[in-house]
C-alpha cells in the first residue's frame, strides 16, 4: 500500500506545483537508484531530483513506473549538462533525457551550472524557453545562477525562470541571492541542505533539536522548509529517509529560526558559482 504524501506545495510562476519536500539522486550509483527511488515514493515522496551529470536518469525513469503512481502524482525533475549549452546541443540532450527517463515530459528542467566564464548560458536557456514552450518541460529554470545571471536571463529571456537551485545551509544561507529570487517570483531550491552533514554538530543545531525532541538533520531541514526553500535531501538507506521525511508535525519557532540563520558563514561545500567552468570532455 502506498504511504499518501502529506508533503505541501509552492506554487511556480509557470503555473505547475512543486512538492516542498523531494528526494535527490546525487551520487547515488545508477546500480542503487531505481530500489532508492522506489522507497523513497512508498515512503511518501513525490518529487525526484537527478540530471544527465549524475547518469541515473534512466533508473529514476523505471522506478516511477514501477511505483503504480499516476504520472500527474510524481514531481520529476532533470538538469542540462555543462557540456551541452549551444541550442541546438542543448534540445538534443533534453531529447536524451526523456528518452532515458522513459517519459514524454519532465516537470522542471534546470540549466545545471552557468559556466559564464566559458559559455553563453543564454544560448541553453533558449532550447529551454523552446521544449518548455513545446509542453515538454512544463517549467524551466536554473541552477547555481547568481544575481547577475538572473538579471541577464530576466533581460533578455522570454520565460522568467521558475527555480533556481543552490547551495543552502545554515553556513551558508544566502538570503542576499534569495531575494533577488523571490522579487522576481523565482522559488529557491536549497542543494546540500544540511552542509553534507557539516552543520549537524553546530552546537547551536544540537540545542535545538534537545529543545523540540528531533535529529539535527529534521532540525535543520524543517529550518528550510519554514524559510520557504524547496529541499531534496538524499540517502539511500530507508530509515534515514523516512527520517528526513517526519518534518510536518513540529514547528521552529522565530527565535531558534533566527538563531539557526545566524550561523551563516558565508561557508561553501561546492564550487563557486562565479569561476566554476567545469565542462564534460
Amino acid at each position: 500500500m502506498r504511504a499518501p504524501s502529506q508533503v505541501p506545495a509552492i506554487q511556480l510562476n509557470s503555473g505547475t506545483e512543486i512538492p516542498q519536500l523531494g528526494f535527490g539522486v546525487f551520487l547515488i550509483p545508477p546500480e542503487e537508484t531505481e530500489a532508492a527511488v522506489r522507497q523513497a515514493l512508498e515512503i511518501g515522496y513525490r518529487h525526484i531530483d537527478t540530471a544527465q551529470m549524475y547518469g541515473n536518469e534512466r533508473q529514476v525513469g523505471e522506478a516511477v513506473r514501477a511505483s503504480g503512481l499516476r504520472r500527474d502524482e510524481v514531481f520529476v525533475t532533470s538538469k542540462l549538462s555543462n557540456r551541452w549549452h549551444a541550442t541546438d546541443e542543448a534540445v538534443l540532450a533534453f531529447d536524451r533525457s526523456l528518452e532515458e527517463l522513459g517519459l514524454d515530459h519532465v516537470d522542471l528542467f534546470l540549466i545545471h551550472w552557468p559556466l559564464a566564464t566559458v559559455r553563453d548560458f543564454m544560448d541553453a536557456w533558449r532550447a529551454l524557453e523552446r521544449v518548455h514552450r513545446e509542453g515538454r518541460a512544463r517549467a524551466i529554470g536554473v541552477s547555481n545562477f547568481q544575481p547577475a545571471h538572473l538579471e541577464r536571463l530576466l533581460a533578455e529571456g522570454e520565460v522568467a525562470p521558475a527555480v533556481n537551485q543552490i547551495e543552502v545551509h545554515p553556513y551558508l544561507v544566502q538570503d542576499p541571492l534569495r531575494a533577488v529570487g523571490a522579487a522576481h517570483g523565482i522559488v529557491t531550491e536549497a542543494w546540500s541542505p544540511i552542509g553534507r552533514g557539516k552543520v549537524l554538530a553546530d552546537p547551536v543545531v544540537t540545542e535545538v533539536a534537545q529543545k523540540v525532541g528531533r535529529t539535527p538533520a529534521q532540525v535543520v531541514l524543517r529550518w528550510h522548509l519554514q524559510r520557504g526553500d524547496v529541499i531534496f535531501p538524499k540517502s539511500s538507506h530507508a530509515e534515514r529517509m523516512r527520517e528526513n521525511f517526519a518534518l510536518f508535525d513540529f514547528e521552529l519557532d522565530e527565535r531558534d529560526v533566527a538563531r539557526l540563520t545566524g550561523l551563516d558563514r558565508g561557508e561553501r561545500i561546492g564550487p563557486d558559482p562565479d569561476h566554476f567552468a567545469m565542462v564534460p570532455s
